[in-house]
């Protein structure tokens, strides 16, 4: 266990353990759920990180398991203790679930972001955000956007922030072109996309029109990966007429980093993407 892990991280080992040993000992969740008598999915909730599990718990499952491990009991226990902590979005409860696709990013060591339509949030200025958020908000839900902005600078802090996050945004040509806010705002967001992009963790890239089709056209895709704990990587993607979900298989995982690499091939190196959004900056 790191000792830069966050709760929500070793709160996913500790699921993935406490599912191998439940595995191991021949036991179905509905199984282990009538035993002690609790609601028949809390151990889908416990295996998924969708819930925090008490220590009690965890030496009650490693028993019913027969893991008699002293060291690995100790261990999974450590897990279930230091993941019952308070990360720093505990104060957006009301807009962030545990689980969610923000909870993961708050601890994950690199974010390979793909966008079709939008600058990638981190990399957002607050004018920028506003102006989008303003459109998809119903009158007099003002409260409501600043409560998103305030969570998304939060989030953004992640790039210069101990542990960094490495960033490696592929955009598309159509989102430097459009004008979301009007022209200075518009502006001001590509300064800032190409100041961003002198930090040494961040990269982007812009993908031009003369790429033509892919496989992810239409389609938003994030992988979040985190440190010496390749098995927990999560693919999450959101495209037109459909919400967004993630994906845990790490087959599947692999499978869209190599598309998101495939893309990256069909990019602009740096140095070009740079003058392409000061071309459309002084264009």
């Amino acid at each position: 266990m790191s000792g830069d892990e966050g709760p929500m991280l070793r709160r996913r080992r500790l699921g993935v353990e406490l599912k191998r040993c439940r595995e191991a000992a021949g036991l179905t969740q509905e199984q282990v759920s009538q035993h002690f008598e609790w609601h028949a999915a809390k151990m889908t909730r416990v295996e998924t990180a969708k819930v925090a599990v008490t220590s009690r718990d965890v030496k009650d499952l490693l028993t019913l398991y027969d893991v008699h491990d002293g060291e690995y009991r100790d261990g999974l226990v450590e897990l279930a203790r230091s993941s019952r902590g308070r990360p720093w979005w505990a104060e957006y409860r009301d807009i962030v679930q545990p689980d969610s696709y923000i909870a993961l990013e708050a601890e994950a060591s690199a974010l390979r972001n793909w966008e079709p339509t939008v600058i990638p949030g981190l990399l957002q200025t607050e004018a920028y955000m506003r102006a989008l958020f303003a459109t998809v908000a119903a009158a007099g839900r003002r409260i409501g956007i600043d409560r998103a902005v305030s969570l998304r600078r939060a989030r953004q802090r992640r790039l210069t922030g101990d542990p960094t996050l490495a960033l490696y945004a592929i955009i598309d040509e159509s989102t430097i072109r459009r004008q979301i806010g009007g022209q200075a705002v518009m502006t001001a967001q590509l300064r800032h996309l190409t100041t961003l992009s002198e930090l040494p963790n961040v990269q982007v890239q812009i993908l031009p029109y003369s790429a033509g089709e892919h496989p992810l056209l239409g389609t938003s895709l994030a992988i979040l990966e985190f440190h010496d704990a390749a098995d927990l990587d999560i693919v999450y993607l959101e495209g037109t007429g459909r919400p967004a979900h993630h994906i845990r298989q790490p087959a599947e995982v692999v499978r869209h980093r190599e598309q998101f690499e495939r893309l990256s091939m069909r990019c602009l190196d740096h140095p070009q993407s740079m003058k392409m959004i000061e071309d459309v900056i002084t264009g």
